[in-house]
């Protein structure tokens, strides 16, 4: 079986994002005139600020510059983080999407629309309408989180005019942690 670049550049680069803190979710490689865009999209339980980018592109550059992995052509690297759209496909998404809405095609043709509450290595527990609903992962054929406008915090200490725009804090945003560095 041959190896994909992909494939060689996942299994270079997962190490190294790990040890700076942070889940490796995707790659990509496109072409792009002369030379060629990395894509490293990565994730964090506790999210990831415009410092972990910063840190994980210096640490994806100095274990590919001296690489031939990418050949001899130039790449421009691009460090980012998932966008809300992002489907949730591994336990760790339905995790860090705790308490989100989330809008779920199950493989029977049905839907299903609740908050994600818990969620283990089987399932994920969800409440359906103030009904709690457990789904097993391989019952899920697509699940993407829900953006919800003026729901009131389910935090006692946010205060009664406090309302949560339901958009994840930057670190989530896929057009602002991101980080473009040319090699």
């Amino acid at each position: 079986m041959s190896t994909t670049t992909l494939d060689r550049l996942r299994d270079m680069l997962e190490p190294v994002v790990s040890t700076v803190g942070v889940d490796l979710e995707d790659l990509s490689l496109t072409p792009a005139g002369k030379r060629r865009v990395l894509r490293v999209m990565v994730a964090a339980d506790d999210g990831v600020d415009l410092d972990k980018v910063a840190e994980v592109s210096r640490a994806v550059s100095d274990v590919l510059d001296p690489s031939d992995v990418l050949g001899g052509l130039p790449y421009l690297l691009e460090v980012t983080t998932p966008g809300v759209d992002r489907p949730l496909t591994h336990e760790r998404h339905w995790r860090r999407a705790a308490d989100r809405l989330v809008l779920v095609q199950l493989h029977d043709g049905t839907s299903v629309t609740g908050r994600i509450g818990a969620s283990d290595a089987e399932g994920v527990d969800l409440d359906v309408d103030g009904k709690p609903l457990r789904l097993a992962y391989d019952t899920v054929a697509t699940a993407v989180v829900q953006v919800e406008f003026n729901r009131k915090s389910a935090d006692p200490t946010a205060g009664a005019d406090h309302e949560d725009t339901g958009v994840e804090p930057d670190t989530d945003d896929e057009n602002d942690d991101t980080m473009d560095e040319e090699a």
